[in-house]
């Protein structure tokens, strides 16, 4: 019988297209690794309240959120490093102070500043331009934030992570100056293409989360395969034994990675489980 594996799956551009979809070749390739005795856990910049019903649906063993700070194997919690409280209310005054439209990020829900669904706007239908969506310009913030809560509490003890809309790259900059003891990072295009900044708990990455869940499985990196396509995944491919990036992936991730598989939505996780001789 060939060795189990314990694979782990960003979300975004590798398990669901840029659309949203999931294809139905990375569903069969999903089920048909985790009956062959394959582990399979999502790893994802989005927090558990963003994991809807349909990625559990495929199969999964668990999963890592918010980047890093979240692990969870079959229901149990392994990790879950939060904000602080003192620390949210640092940020969501800077934020307001400068008038950055932000949402936060828990396993409880997104709730957003006051003026971020209008002030975002654009932001999200750039993004979603780079990302190759069809028609972009008609694409709204609540098509991409269904489950937005305006007017909730901003003052949180269950943060996981802040986005914030940058106007400019020197708004990141500032941010990281003011806030040494968060992990400060950007999305939505590289250096000054940035469209958000973001805010996360220090020294946490998919790859320490990875570890994490290693040490809880009492499993080794020689089981492990990671799938991404940005650079936030390389990381995760470096703790990884094998790192498979996507067709439509970063330039960064692709050079990090051990091979390059198709795009996502040209089956390419149905094709890279079949090299890696996960499926029959």
């Amino acid at each position: 019988m060939k060795e189990r594996k314990i694979i782990f799956l960003d979300v975004d551009g590798t398990l669901v297209d840029y659309e949203g979809r999931i294809p139905k070749s990375a569903i069969q390739a999903i089920r048909a690794a985790r009956k062959g005795g394959h582990r399979v856990y999502i790893c994802t910049g989005r927090s558990k309240a963003e994991v809807y019903q349909e990625l559990w649906d495929i199969g999964l063993d668990g999963m890592i959120g918010g980047n890093g700070n979240y692990v969870e194997d079959g229901g149990h919690v392994v990790l879950h490093q939060l904000i602080t409280k003192e620390q949210c209310v640092r940020i969501v005054d800077y934020l307001h102070e400068k008038g950055l439209e932000f949402y936060l990020e828990s396993n409880n829900g997104l709730f957003a500043s006051e003026r971020f669904e209008d002030a975002s706007q654009t932001a999200i239908r750039e993004y979603s331009r780079r990302k190759g969506k069809e028609n972009p310009q008609q694409i709204t913030v609540a098509d991409v934030f269904p489950d937005m809560v305006y007017g909730g509490e901003l003052y949180r003890d269950d943060l996981n992570k802040v986005s914030y809309l940058l106007r400019s790259y020197q708004d990141f900059l500032d941010t990281k100056e003011m806030f040494p003891d968060l992990e400060n990072g950007t999305w939505g295009g590289a250096g000054e293409k940035a469209l958000f900044g973001d805010l996360g708990v220090k020294g946490i990455t998919k790859g320490n989360a990875v570890e994490s869940l290693l040490t809880y499985l009492g499993a080794e990196k020689k089981d492990t395969i990671a799938f991404g396509d940005a650079k936030i995944d390389i990381p995760m491919f470096e703790c990884c034994e094998i790192g498979v990036a996507m067709g439509s992936g970063g330039r960064e991730a692709k050079e990090a990675a051990d091979f390059v598989t198709d795009d996502v939505e040209k089956d390419g996780l149905l094709k890279a489980f079949e090299k890696l001789e996960l499926i029959e």
